[in-house]
């Protein structure tokens, strides 16, 4: 499930060459910034609400609406009819694929989105891919750097690969469903179409069409009322 084609519709994006050759969905991160210098043409096709912040080496197509305190620093590629809403801050090499969300103080940096991608709401997304339509809940966090020196691995068949990246969060399958609050540690991968449940901590591999349920214990005790 580490190809791109098992994880993503490559239909799904304008930057479809960049997959091109990937053994691997990650291999992708490598290329990323070399891509985005060889294929920028800068350009601002947006409507601006307010007074956003946007750097000189950005291209942001027709019908995308860019609101006031949005700042897009770049390198970046931005879509066709997105919403980059207030605070939102759009670091250095990031495609962003149409009809995309990303909204308030939802933070992105060396990342991929293909279309239709939701990232609404108080998100850090680093170093990371995610696929068509996944949405992200309010306060979702893909960490990208380990706490220990040294590259992130991914297990494959129970062997750990070395991915030959010291930074890589997560990669989204198609309609991925992240809940609120949730935090994917480096190195994951989710399947297509699969659900991570709210305040979840997870890491590592989650197949197609599965659900991760956090069940946390909760206690329901009587409230005592005080007198005043």
């Amino acid at each position: 499930m580490f190809k791109p084609a098992d994880l993503f519709d490559l239909t799904q994006t304008d930057h479809a060459t960049l997959f091109e050759g990937c053994t691997d969905a990650w291999d992708a991160l490598k290329r990323l910034k070399d891509y985005i210098q060889k294929h920028l043409k800068p350009g601002q096709h947006h409507r601006a609400e307010g007074q956003p912040f946007i750097g000189d080496l950005v291209f942001i197509g027709e019908g995308t609406v860019v609101e006031h305190g949005a700042m897009i620093k770049g390198p970046a590629i931005i879509g066709r009819n997105c919403q980059i809403r207030h605070n939102a801050y759009i670091r250095e090499d990031v495609i962003v694929g149409d009809s995309c969300v990303v909204g308030n103080s939802t933070e992105l940096k060396h990342s991929f989105l293909f279309n239709g991608v939701q990232a609404p709401h108080y998100n850090y997304v680093g170093d990371s891919i995610l696929g068509y339509k996944s949405h992200l809940g309010a306060g979702v966090k893909i960490s990208n750097v380990k706490l220990v020196p040294g590259n992130v691995y991914v297990e494959k068949e129970g062997v750990p690969v070395d991915t030959g990246l010291r930074k890589f969060g997560a990669i989204l399958g198609d309609e991925c469903d992240i809940g609120c609050n949730a935090v994917l540690n480096p190195g994951t991968i989710i399947g297509k179409r699969s659900v991570v449940y709210p305040n979840t901590n997870w890491r590592g591999i989650l197949p197609d069409h599965l659900i991760v349920k956090n069940k946390a214990a909760q206690d329901v005790v009587i409230r005592h009322v005080r007198n005043s």
